[in-house]
């Protein structure tokens, strides 16, 4: 068992000095308990501490049942407004270890986690050994076990479906056993969100039956409040129980993001329901505008697709076999069973534009559980905590009049000094520096390097 530090706090953020992991204990990492700079935090909800860089307890909240828990022996030098404890890290979440009880639904809750792909914009640190999904990249955990983890109890690990390719199938199971093997729904190649969508609902349909009620996560997304997400869920769960085939969660938009998809919210689902948090009908879902049309969405009142889709199994399937020409001719044979007959006779095409761009009844409920989406380095400023000049760091580092830099250190100490900006990516035998503002983009530069560079310790043969 790994044993982190964590901490409730009170009143204004404090400078604290810690070492990241155990083998760091001989120089220590300035940190600062931040608030998260994604605004989109569930209004009754404090702020959360040391998120990110350990296992923090959630402040906790009497008028927010579920969300946050109470920590135990004041221990330490630092102050009476902070109680300092040792906490096990788990792949499953610390709620359920201390008996949280599942949120009384009346539905049987299923999860389609999307988990493909390598993630080469987290290059040099992922790769076809360890893809973005069984990176720590967020907090103590794997992407994909801090997803799995985080819809406990809600979903239960057993009605956990994992939509994942061959290559990495077998390092996602390592890192997610309470998953069981039959859940592992492993595609022979890239085949789209879409299809992933269309084979976890038939496989949903199949064990659970076609009016059973799913969510579509994808494996890469940070939430700093899990247990807001899902209350969420059960919301959205109930919304579809009652009529609209398929719900998404929307996210405040803050910025023009060409990276996002966006629902333009329109009438309340209830008439007389129409306050911020309450479900809409979505009048125009757009996926990956371009940056005028991001801001024209935004001034609309349009929110971020967060990537999670809660549907009925069923209704998913006559979407998509009304809406969705590039997956029609294979409907049949995945219905039948036939998956690799499926797969060779459809068009890859994404979840956002071969279906939510087309659907006739859609919903998005509002999500506010701090959420962000963790697709770039850039975004890790964003779910990492920050010192008092914006930098997020893992690993031994030590930065000086340097400003909102993301450092990650696998491989000896890093020292930053004198910048701004800046990403710094080091494991052994490899060290990647760059802006932040390049570091969204990495092809140009992979497909420039020669073979052992573009995969350190990997022979030159293999290629990204």
């Amino acid at each position: 068992m790994l044993w982190v530090r964590s901490a409730r706090r009170q009143g204004p953020p404090r400078v604290t000095f810690g070492a990241r992991d155990a083998g760091a204990s001989s120089s220590p990492i300035l940190r600062v308990m931040a608030r998260p700079s994604n605004s989109s935090l569930p209004r009754s909800v404090p702020t959360l501490a040391a998120r990110g860089t350990a296992a923090a307890a959630l402040p906790f909240d009497p008028d927010m049942p579920g969300v946050g828990t109470r920590v135990g022996t004041e221990t330490g030098d630092q102050g009476p407004d902070t109680i300092d404890t040792l906490e096990p890290v788990s792949t499953l979440p610390a709620e359920q270890l201390e008996g949280e009880d599942a949120l009384d639904t009346g539905l049987s809750l299923w999860a389609v986690v999307f988990a493909g792909g390598i993630g080469s914009r987290f290059w040099p640190l992922s790769s076809p050994e360890r893809p973005k999904q069984l990176l720590a990249l967020v907090g103590e955990r794997p992407l994909i076990a801090e997803t799995v983890a985080r819809l406990a109890p809600t979903v239960r690990a057993s009605q956990v479906l994992v939509v994942t390719s061959a290559d990495i199938a077998d390092a996602l199971r390592a890192a997610i056993p309470e998953v069981p093997a039959a859940n592992f729904l492993v595609e022979p190649r890239p085949l789209g969100t879409a299809a992933a969508l269309a084979w976890g609902a038939q496989e949903v349909a199949r064990r659970a039956g076609p009016r059973t009620t799913f969510v579509a996560i994808h494996a890469d997304l940070a939430v700093a409040y899990p247990a807001a997400l899902r209350q969420l869920l059960v919301r959205a769960a109930r919304i579809t129980a009652a009529g609209p085939p398929m719900v998404v969660l929307g996210a405040d938009a803050l910025r023009p993001e060409t990276g996002f998809g966006y629902a333009l919210p329109a009438a309340p689902l209830d008439p007389d329901d129409s306050g911020p948090d309450a479900p809409r009908r979505v009048s125009r879902f757009v996926e990956k505008p371009g940056p005028l049309l991001a801001e024209e969405l935004i001034a609309q009142g349009a929110l971020w697709h967060t990537g999670i889709v809660v549907a009925r199994a069923g209704a998913v399937l006559d979407v998509v076999a009304e809406r969705t020409p590039e997956l029609q001719p294979g409907l049949a044979a995945l219905e039948a069973g036939k998956f690799d007959r499926f797969a060779g006779m459809i068009q890859s095409v994404s979840l956002e534009r071969g279906v939510l761009e087309r659907v006739a009844d859609l919903v998005v409920l509002p999500a506010a559980c701090g959420w962000d989406d963790v697709g770039t380095w850039a975004a890790l400023r964003r779910v990492r905590e920050l010192d008092d000049t914006g930098n997020g760091v893992w690993g031994r580092a030590h930065l000086v009049d340097a400003s909102g830099c993301v450092v990650h250190a696998e491989g000896g100490t890093v020292v930053v000094y004198g910048v701004s900006g800046v990403l710094v990516v080091t494991r052994p035998g490899l060290t990647f520096v760059t802006t932040l503002d390049r570091a969204s983009e990495l092809r140009p530069l992979l497909d420039q390097l020669p073979d052992d560079v573009r995969r350190p310790g990997t022979s030159a043969r293999a290629s990204l």
